[in-house]
């Protein structure tokens, strides 16, 4: 399912990446998402868990959004759905994190807290023994440990989301490809060093 946004409330939804129709916010949430919208989704992850050993699911802003939860198909519900593993990533780079995370636990419904096994700080800048008081703390709140602090890295990639306010310029072209795998690489390397890998794929067992 994808949104585009064209003001005033509304936006375009696609379906498997066919446009669908133009949906106004309140019919998204009382009419679409949790009748139309979360049958595509599970249809579409029924197909992929078929035909792949491996599915990863990547959620969207906020699992504990307690006024759209009930409405949320792209984070706990979902990962509900596939029985999935989650790891919680926040970034400690806008500060709040502890607080966050422990807020987020305390806000997702019970049957989803279950499947949270770990925490993941991103974008991190600093001395890392100053923050390695703060795990052990969390996981004593929390009953969940911390599987990787990930640093803070300069990286020359586009925005993820088009409608980012300031897009970078290198664009997403065939022309840029070599640069582009040249820095997910170098991305990729600095995530794998910064993880417990061993923990995750225990996961996966």
């Amino acid at each position: 399912i994808l949104l585009k946004p064209i003001g005033n409330y509304n936006s375009i939804v696609y379906l498997n990446g066919k446009r669908y129709k133009k949906m106004h916010a309140k019919e998204y949430y009382e009419k679409f998402v949790n009748h139309t919208g979360i049958d595509v989704a599970v249809k579409s992850l029924k197909t992929l868990q078929k035909n792949y050993d491996l599915v990863i699911l990547e959620g969207a802003g906020s699992p504990a959004e307690i006024n759209l939860q009930k409405f949320d198909i792209a984070n706990m519900k979902i990962a509900h759905k596939a029985n999935a593993s989650v790891l919680l990533v926040s970034d400690i780079d806008k500060g709040g994190s502890f607080a966050s995370l422990v807020g987020t636990m305390a806000l997702i419904e019970k049957k989803y807290q279950k499947l949270v096994k770990g925490f993941i700080f991103n974008k991190f800048r600093g001395d890392l023994d100053v923050l390695k008081p703060g795990f052990q703390k969390l996981k004593n709140i929390t009953k969940i440990p911390v599987l990787g602090t990930i640093p803070l890295i300069p990286l020359d990639l586009p925005e993820e989301d088009s409608l980012n306010v300031i897009p970078k310029d290198i664009q997403w072209t065939k022309k840029n490809i070599s640069k582009i795998d040249d820095e997910l690489n170098k991305l990729a390397k600095t995530v794998k060093s910064n993880i417990d890998i061993k923990s995750i794929e225990k996961m996966l067992q």
